[in-house]
């Protein structure tokens, strides 16, 4: 086996946790030497790392930097830095400037952001996603493993550590921005795609039995061009259908952190075109994916 490969292999392995250990710091290393043997995969991967901060120091410059070598030869590379350029970021990666909130509900609370992305964003960030859409899974309740279930039809694609380019990093900076949230506290980015009859019926986001509680959550919008498919609140009345990049935040807990049952809510089913949304759920403390989620 080559060394790159090796190498490659053996950092893939230390992020998914094999033998019951995750070694995010080693994987960076060793994403790092097989990036220096030429092997471009891992230097996407550790591009994500530094922009990040996983297993590490954060290094969103040295990230920039290496974005921008691997946007020569790299289209994927290239497309995620015309989307930075396009942002508007402090030195760190942070947004100069988000949307002002308008509260629609105070229980559950439920707080709307106009134009939090804007559509070229939403577009990429749909064709990104596109690829790697599966049939969407939800958390069984009894065993916390992640199942399919008639529920929720749909399907999904995720950005975990090893695919959060520094793209997707910025835009969850800004969700952290408008939440008033730490980064770290959301889980990774979800694309959703609803078919015609798709929904996601009625359901809570807060998990019973979750030591770490999903405290919140933020949806975007990614399209209009589709009829139904609103995000339903009948304890309040709400039917919430955004324009492309508007957002919604609500939450999903109390001052105590248990379930709000007011904050029961449902995807509508789709009846003509197809819905795309983005949603993060943010969790009351700093997320860590399970140990044996796959590298990429």
């Amino acid at each position: 086996m080559a060394e790159d490969r090796r190498l490659f292999d053996l950092a893939a392995a230390r992020v998914r946790g094999d033998g019951g250990e995750r070694d995010l710091a080693g994987a960076r290393e060793l994403f790092r030497q097989a990036a220096g043997l030429g092997r471009v995969d891992a230097a996407v991967i550790y591009a994500n790392f530094l922009a990040a901060g996983v297993g590490g120091p954060r290094e969103w410059a040295a990230a920039l930097r290496l974005l921008a070598a691997l946007a020569e030869i790299n289209p994927r590379s290239r497309s995620e830095l015309e989307r930075i350029e396009a942002m508007t970021l402090s030195a760190e990666g942070d947004p100069l400037a988000v949307p002002e909130s308008e509260k629609l509900c105070e229980a559950p609370f439920i707080a709307r952001f106009a134009g939090l992305f804007t559509a070229p964003e939403c577009a990429w960030l749909a064709a990104a996603a596109g690829p790697m859409l599966e049939p969407a899974v939800v958390v069984d309740p009894a065993s916390g493993r992640q199942v399919r279930d008639p529920v929720r039809v749909c399907d999904s694609a995720g950005f975990p550590w090893p695919l959060e380019n520094p793209a997707i990093h910025a835009l969850n900076r800004r969700l952290a921005a408008v939440s008033g949230t730490a980064v770290d506290r959301g889980e990774p980015l979800q694309v959703l795609r609803y078919r015609p009859g798709g929904e996601y019926r009625p359901h809570f986001d807060a998990i019973p039995g979750f030591a770490n509680p999903r405290t919140m959550t933020m949806l975007v919008w990614l399209n209009e061009d589709y009829e139904g498919g609103e995000t339903h609140f009948p304890t309040p009345g709400l039917k919430l259908k955004g324009r492309t990049g508007d957002a919604i935040l609500f939450r999903n807990t109390g001052p105590d952190g248990r379930r709000d049952p007011a904050s029961g809510h449902a995807g509508l089913p789709v009846t003509a075109g197809e819905k795309r949304i983005a949603s993060r759920w943010i969790r009351a403390r700093p997320f860590e994916m399970p140990v044996g989620e796959r590298a990429r």
